[in-house]
């Protein structure tokens, strides 16, 4: 069994949690977001970013506005939209709900081993 298709597999999973979060706060233009989930070590690349953005606009999540730069082409801003919001906080709770568990399960003690 190959270990990196399932950690990759895991990533996958919760990148769009991730994308939602960094937008939680600000707008941001997708360098922005990559970095900050780089910095993260949520390792991703922009082939796999840009269409999951694409997506989650046409679903209503997010909207996004041009903006000019300085320092070159214009850069597309991407904001989440009122459903956004009310999205990741039920992402938000299952996020809990679901880690809560993960922890209690990866970390419980046998007691044929004590």
């Amino acid at each position: 069994m190959n270990v990196e298709n399932t950690k990759a597999q895991m990533r996958k999973g919760v990148l769009e949690f991730c994308i939602l979060s960094v937008l939680r706060e600000k707008e941001a233009y997708t360098s922005e977001i990559l970095d900050t989930l780089k910095n993260a070590k949520l390792l991703v690349v922009e082939g796999t970013v840009y269409p999951l953005l694409t997506r989650l606009k046409n679903d209503g999540l997010l909207s996004y506005r041009w903006e000019e730069s300085t320092s070159g082409p214009p850069r597309k801003y991407y904001g989440l939209t009122e459903n956004g919001k009310v999205f990741l906080k039920e992402l938000n709770n299952t996020w809990t709900e679901l880690s809560d568990a993960v922890t209690t399960i990866t970390t419980i003690k046998s007691k044929s081993h004590e």
